[in-house]
């Protein structure tokens, strides 16, 4: 609503998580040295608390896009409400080993199994559990059974709880002692004090693209943080409802006033008291929303895939109710018959042919997403991770491997993106005979998980690193002066300076702005350099050479 009149690209203060938004506070950084600390050093046991809307999952989504897909080996679990088996199982889905129609003791020897490898790979296995406050106290003890997979001088997983301080009561509890005693690195995260209030204000509005079109003064960032006791949440809320009375005030500086009227209209008059009367309106207002969402849907009918797809199936009546919401059968069928390794083998190739390098011709391994690096390395390709929605990983503008969850079917399956053109999105193999999709359609069996090619055609290094030589620095530096960062020095030091120039390159190619040089933004480094071109998904351009 207001984004228009203060020149936003998007809205600036949201409460739902938003890597590109990534700010770290002193607390945060805090806490992020603590988990990587417990994680590098093989401690075991990592136990992060704090208050609703502190930032932990800010911290955790720096955490997990920080650590190299090469080194660590990473399963995130965000529904703890699980029994002892449940929560095993969905370990090893999360690992990518043997899962479904398991006893207990069979899941935990198969993750014995592959912990053991990934250890003899060099690789650290880390298990991080969300929201941990409501696990039961039995599963709790499952999970400090899965601490037992040790070998005689190391930890074999580490593993991060994460939750609310009702974590830290419920590991108090006596029969839970023993799990407690293992846990030998702790943090607390706290709000942020007022000098990171202010400059969390700023850092969300520079991101959001605002330039000097609106101004929060001193006054109104001071009640903003006796308001919201430096909780980041409740700055998102008020700071919202702040720009909204001022967009409805024909208002560019939001000054005192203007956000004593934004927080009589939230409702609340107490910054540090996020209590039981502010967590049921958040409720009643979810509520709402989902009321909302569903009457939408309900009034413009259920999603439907094309009917074609249905008359692919023989004697299949296309009528509407067949291919109502839901994998209509022939999607299934095909993605069945064509199976996990197969599919896996299709999509590598395709983009080996994309990217001129050898084909795999028999492919024997056991777990696609764990011999995919080996397989692209191979050919001087390196792959990086894509997590999120189809929209990221059509922002890459690159060919990719999209893992899919097929609903009724058992393991992955696999599909090169290979283009895009009016909206629709071209994959290899084709699927019940088509060779384009809607993302919506894409989205009902994306797993949430891609993998795009790209060349390091420099062999430059990820860095900040302590092994990058004073020439590999100095290539990247040379690079971004000829992005048009003309105060980058080329002193083969990856200085404060560098970082900046790599940061607002980032922020300018909307990839995550956290300074660090990895396999993304060197991919639109040199991709837009010209030197090194690389295949594109978009075929209006006519450079996907696939």
């Amino acid at each position: 609503m207001y984004c228009e009149y203060y020149d936003f690209r998007e809205k600036p203060f949201t409460v739902t998580p938003n890597p590109r938004f990534i700010f770290l506070s002193k607390s945060h950084r805090e806490a992020f040295a603590h988990l990587l600390y417990g994680i590098d050093s093989h401690a075991g046991f990592i136990e992060l608390t704090g208050e609703i809307g502190t930032g932990k999952t800010t911290v955790l989504r720096t955490l997990l896009s920080q650590l190299d897909e090469k080194v660590y080996r990473i399963a995130l679990i965000l529904n703890p409400c699980l029994s002892a088996t449940e929560l095993l199982r969905s370990i090893n889905r999360e690992y990518g080993i043997a899962a479904e129609g398991l006893s207990n003791a069979d899941l935990i020897q198969e993750l014995n199994r592959f912990l053991l490898r990934e250890k003899a790979a060099g690789r650290t296995v880390v298990l991080v559990i969300d929201e941990s406050q409501h696990l039961e106290p039995s599963v709790l003890e499952q999970i400090r059974l899965i601490s037992n997979l040790e070998t005689d001088t190391d930890k074999l997983i580490q593993i991060v709880l994460a939750g609310q301080p009702e974590l830290g009561r419920l590991l108090e509890r006596s029969e839970l002692r023993q799990l407690s005693q293992r846990i030998t690195v702790r943090y607390h995260l706290g709000p942020m004090d007022f000098a990171d209030t202010k400059a969390y204000v700023r850092h969300r509005l520079s991101v959001a693209g605002c330039g000097l079109t609106v101004h929060f003064t001193p006054s109104a960032l001071k009640r903003i943080f006796r308001y919201s006791g430096g909780t980041p949440r409740l700055i998102n809320i008020l700071c919202d409802r702040s720009l909204l009375v001022g967009y409805g005030e024909g208002r560019r500086e939001i000054g005192l006033q203007l956000v004593k009227n934004a927080i009589r209209e939230v409702g609340r008059t107490g910054g540090t008291r996020f209590n039981g009367f502010c967590l049921r309106a958040v409720g009643i207002c979810l509520a709402l929303v989902l009321l909302a969402s569903f009457i939408y849907v309900m009034q413009k009918g259920p999603r439907r895939w094309p009917l074609s797809l249905a008359d692919s199936v023989p004697g299949n009546v296309a009528s509407a109710d067949s291919v109502s919401a839901g994998v209509p059968e022939a999607v299934k069928k095909s993605l069945t018959d064509l199976g996990e390794k197969d599919s896996f083998l299709a999509s590598f190739n395709t983009l080996a042919r994309i990217w001129d390098v050898r084909p795999v011709t028999v492919y024997r391994g056991a777990k696609p997403q764990m011999d995919l690096d080996r397989l692209a390395e191979s050919r001087d390709l390196r792959v990086f991770v894509v997590k999120g929605n189809i929209e990221s990983v059509i922002r890459t503008d690159s060919p990719s491997i999209l893992e899919l969850d097929v609903p009724g079917l058992s393991g992955k399956r696999y599909l090169a993106l290979t283009g895009i053109k009016d909206g629709r999105l071209f994959v290899e193999p084709t699927i019940s005979g088509h060779l384009s999709f809607a993302p919506e359609e894409l989205k009902m069996l994306w797993s949430g998980r891609a993998y795009v090619f790209w060349k390091n055609f420099r062999g430059l290094p990820l860095v900040p690193s302590s092994d990058a030589k004073k020439s590999e620095i100095v290539s990247l530096q040379k690079m971004l002066a000829d992005k048009g960062f003309d105060n980058v020095s080329q002193n083969g030091v990856f200085d404060a300076g560098t970082a900046r120039a790599v940061k607002a390159f980032q922020r300018n190619r909307g990839l995550e702005v956290d300074g660090i040089v990895g396999g993304k933004t060197l991919l639109f480094l040199y991709r837009e350099g010209g030197e090194f071109p690389s295949p594109r998904l978009n075929r209006d351009k006519g450079e996907n050479r696939g």
